[in-house]
């Protein structure tokens, strides 16, 4: 399906602005469809010859969470003129909330009509006096159910109607706030409504429930809610950003959610100032009971450093185990065992990478190209050859859960430590191979690339390549044998280690990514 913005751009002449200050309205309307009890449906006019009345285009729309839609099917895309839109050729033509007309049905369901135009109105705007409108609120409600309205709909329906005429009037929705989420409260979660001087003249049970966690046990009805923030709030400069935050809205401001503790409570916060034709008549404050969600998160947050530290801790102690084994090797006489030392070391060191990335992040899982680069330098660094060998890295590893990772290191390593010593051997070392040495510069590639759930990886040489009498299969070396059981093993993939037809050797591996 298109999207507001693609449908708003083929069919109208709307700018930039204008589409953006839609696709805001369209992430705030769920507050004023909830309180109208209806579904909201966002008309534009569409662009070309001017007709009488004109043709709508439907870009966007949201059903109420507090009453049954009027609509089973989307709207979206739907392109209506004549009798149907007449009423939201009233709103454009003469630029005020329509609201005249008999119910009209859908199928088998009543329903109300309403139009409320949209403007965009700037500094400029405001200064001037001026704004155009650049769309049409459809305000749709479902009337099977109508009944007689409690006390908390006739206020959900009064604020409804405060916010419509900002909408005309072009003050709602504000601008979001800097690094300021969509996520708020709803009108479910508890509304309480201040009239022009601070006092609540109305609060939903949800919202009173809220305050009761908060450690307020009377009426918040004829109470101050900005001196209450500052009597309840644990943290007197939290009480008083709280205070200010509902006087600033009561001021005609928009001021940012906040999040109020006390108790060991925490209740999520939001003012809108109500300023139908621009008068300040008081503020609507949206509240929601957020204790155990918060509560989920800090533990999170502390199960989340303690796994942090203890990769930390795993990356320290290996460390330390290179460390002896490195002492070790330059205390041991026999070459072979100095060797053996050496790759034990190496081995060590690479599992150490992970666990010290993993240390860094927040989840069980590493950005592994990082990883693989640094164990190409080091493989470089420390491989007995008598030829300048160049590292290179293709294609990207991603992120890649531990599991796999630590795994996955350690096969890499013995594969660019084999690619290097045996590809580019040091002449003391050269003793089943007889091909000449190279002429060009030694160089290996790590190429990988994913496909269908998979890692594909390719280590790949220009050396003098495989002996005819090897077997991968049948071979006595260590770091060989250590390959070969990781990736079938441990990765449940597939490896293969070949001549390459160019000269060289590669070393193809294929491993699963699917959660085991």
């Amino acid at each position: 399906m298109s999207t507001l913005r693609d449908l708003v751009e083929e069919h109208t002449t709307l700018s930039s602005a204008d589409i953006d200050h839609l696709h805001r309205l369209a992430g705030d309307w769920q507050l004023l469809s909830d309180l109208s009890f209806a579904d909201l449906l966002l008309w534009v006019p569409i662009k070309g010859e001017p007709r009488q009345p004109r043709e709508f285009l439907c870009v966007a729309q949201v059903r109420p969470v507090t009453a049954p839609t009027a609509y089973q099917d989307d709207q979206v895309g739907k392109i209506v003129g004549g009798p149907e839109v007449a009423h939201l050729d009233v709103a454009i033509t003469q630029e005020r909330i329509w609201r005249e007309g008999d119910p009209v049905w859908y199928g088998d369901t009543p329903a109300r009509h309403e139009a409320i135009p949209v403007r965009l109105r700037d500094a400029t705007d405001l200064e001037e006096g001026y704004s155009e409108v650049i769309a049409v609120i459809g305000r749709d409600t479902n009337l099977s159910t109508a009944r007689t309205p409690s006390q908390l709909e006739l206020n959900y329906l009064t604020t409804a109607d405060d916010l419509a005429q900002m909408v005309s009037d072009g003050t709602f929705p504000p601008p979001r706030h800097p690094g300021e989420t969509t996520s708020a409260p709803r009108v479910g979660d508890g509304i309480i409504r201040l009239d022009s001087s601070g006092k609540v003249t109305y609060a939903s049970p949800n919202a009173q429930s809220a305050y009761r966690r908060l450690g307020f046990n009377s009426h918040l009805v004829g109470e101050e809610l900005a001196k209450l923030a500052i009597r309840l709030s644990a943290d007197p400069l939290e009480g008083n950003d709280a205070s200010e935050r509902i006087l600033s809205s009561l001021r005609g401001e928009f001021a940012p959610r906040m999040e109020v503790e006390a108790r060991g409570a925490t209740v999520l916060t939001r003012a809108l100032p109500l300023l139908p034709a621009g008068v300040p008549i008081g503020a609507l404050v949206l509240v929601r009971d957020v204790t155990e969600i918060r509560r989920r998160e800090r533990a999170l947050m502390t199960k989340d450093a303690t796994i942090r530290e203890i990769h930390h801790r795993v990356k320290n102690n290996l460390q330390t185990v290179a460390a002896l084994l490195r002492l070790q090797a330059r205390r041991v006489a026999a070459p072979e065992a100095r060797m053996a030392l050496e790759e034990s070391v190496r081995r060590v060191a690479s599992i150490a990478l992970v666990h010290e990335t993993l240390s860094m992040s927040s989840d069980e899982a590493v950005e592994f190209d990082g990883i693989v680069d640094r164990v190409a330098s080091a493989a470089t660094e420390v491989a007995a050859t008598s030829y300048p060998v160049r590292m290179r890295r293709e294609g990207t590893f991603g992120v890649l859960p531990a599991e796999i990772a630590t795994s996955l290191v350690m096969v890499l390593n013995e594969l660019l430590i084999n690619a290097v010593e045996h590809g580019f051997p040091a002449p003391e070392d050269d003793e089943d191979l007889t091909a000449p040495a190279p002429e060009i510069a030694g160089e290996v590639v790590v190429s990988a690339h994913r496909f269908r759930k998979q890692l594909h990886v390719t280590v790949a040489d220009n050396g003098r390549g495989l002996p005819d009498s090897f077997k991968f299969e049948g071979s006595k070396r260590l770091g060989l044998q250590i390959v070969r059981a990781l990736a079938t093993g441990e990765l449940r993939g597939s490896i293969e280690l070949r001549n390459r037809s160019g000269g060289g050797t590669e070393a193809v591996m294929v491993v699963p990514l699917a959660k085991r």
